[in-house]
């Protein structure tokens, strides 16, 4: 093939810009139906939910595909000329048309690339199959940040459906209404098509940027956190009498869910702790830890999790830890005593380590509880490959006296 053949000219497009339209077009309406039947495929049970992150995972390789081909296809657009309108004289049209051209190549990097930011800022489920990682340089691991891109991606798509619907019916009413060569000269072949020099204004660009500023604002403020989220409402929980103040700390579980690990945290739970630092090896203190389950983000997953095979967070709002503290002979901690959680009552033993300084205690340590025990999940995920059993309890605080 030679090289006049390879590029465009002012006529015609070339076989490589020729090759990366179609192989784009063949991308965008495989992803279409994967995420719409991703999106609809039930996870009510270990079976269907592997089937739907296979389903996800398929449809997130896919969109990083399209996102390189697209930025190939553009900078491939910008080195090489750009065949002229068939119809410069149709002002309308041709405005029409090439606005809808720069909205097209806008859409093929934003959409995959938002979906692979909110891909990046959720923990686990349906990675990406290739072997550079999950996370993106400066995309932390955020539910706020994963919401926010998902529904910047969803508004996205949809730019991304229109401007490929009106980009097909031009194409479609050049060839059979107008029967021109618009279409022919992006098939296969050399057709012979008298085309004029071409004359490409800015104002498309500039009208198809008005586009996306649009459908930026909309998906922002659609994706912004809002109060009130979660079909469960946070128990009022008992504030006790305590020795000490924690004043500041994080309460987190974290479970394997295919191969990957899932983490999140609870917001709002309180500790009611009697304790003496200076106590030699024996029993220490006590704690009793509330925790409201509905304020847990548990990353995609979260309101499944709040559900009925799960926490159960409507019918079991609250949990509650109620431990002896023991100071070891090797200097460390263990609080032993019982976990009350979905109507279950198991006992746990969780060790931890103390710092004390300035008159105040950094409390940091993690145990690992199995799920079964408390029935979640039990009914139809017992197959430790989608959901595993143990899942990691961690705690790290900082407490002072109270008063002090």
């Amino acid at each position: 093939m030679s090289d006049s053949q390879l590029r465009n000219t002012g006529e015609r497009y070339g076989s490589v810009a020729k090759s990366l339209h179609w192989l784009t077009a063949l991308l965008i309406l495989s992803l279409w139906p994967l995420g719409l039947i991703a999106h609809e495929w039930p996870y009510g049970t270990s079976a269907e939910l592997a089937v739907k992150a296979t389903l996800f995972s398929v449809h997130k390789t896919l969109g990083v595909a399209v996102f390189f081909v697209a930025l190939v296809r553009i900078l491939w657009a910008l080195v090489q000329p750009k065949p002229g309108l068939l119809h410069p004289e149709r002002k309308l049209e041709s405005f029409a048309a090439e606005t809808v051209h720069w909205a097209l190549y806008g859409a093929l990097v934003l959409a995959p690339l938002s979906g692979w930011i909110g891909h990046a800022a959720t923990e686990g489920f349906a990675p990406i199959w290739w072997p550079f990682g999950q996370s993106l340089p400066f995309v932390p691991k955020s539910p706020a940040v994963a919401g926010l891109f998902s529904s910047l991606h969803s508004v996205f798509v949809w730019v991304l459906a229109g401007a490929v619907a009106l980009h097909v019916a031009g194409a479609l009413k050049h060839h059979l209404i107008d029967r021109d060569g618009t279409l022919r000269r992006m098939l296969p072949g050399r057709p012979a098509i008298d085309v004029p020099p071409a004359r490409h204004s800015g104002a498309p660009a500039v009208a198809a940027l008005a586009v996306w500023v649009a459908a930026i604002a909309v998906g922002t403020l659609q994706g912004l956190p809002r109060g009130g989220a979660g079909t469960a409402t946070r128990p009022a929980l008992e504030q006790q009498a305590s020795d000490w103040t924690v004043q500041q700390g994080t309460l987190s579980i974290s479970v394997r869910q295919f191969g990957s690990d899932v983490t999140g945290s609870f917001a709002d739970w309180t500790a009611s702790i009697a304790f003496d630092p200076d106590a030699g090896p024996g029993p220490a203190g006590h704690a009793t830890v509330q925790i409201a389950i509905p304020s847990l983000t548990l990353g995609t997953v979260t309101d499944q999790a709040m559900g009925p095979e799960f926490f159960d967070a409507q019918g079991f709002p609250a949990a509650t830890f109620d431990a002896g503290l023991t100071k070891q002979e090797d200097g460390s901690y263990l609080a032993e005593g019982t976990l009350d959680l979905k109507g279950a009552t198991v006992p746990v033993s969780l060790p931890f380590s103390l710092d004390m300084q300035d008159g105040k205690a950094h409390a940091k340590g993690e145990t690992v509880i199995d799920r079964r025990d408390f029935a979640i999940g039990t009914a139809s995920y017992n197959d430790e490959g989608s959901l595993g059993f143990a899942v990691k309890v961690s705690i790290d605080l900082t407490a002072a006296r109270a008063g002090s």
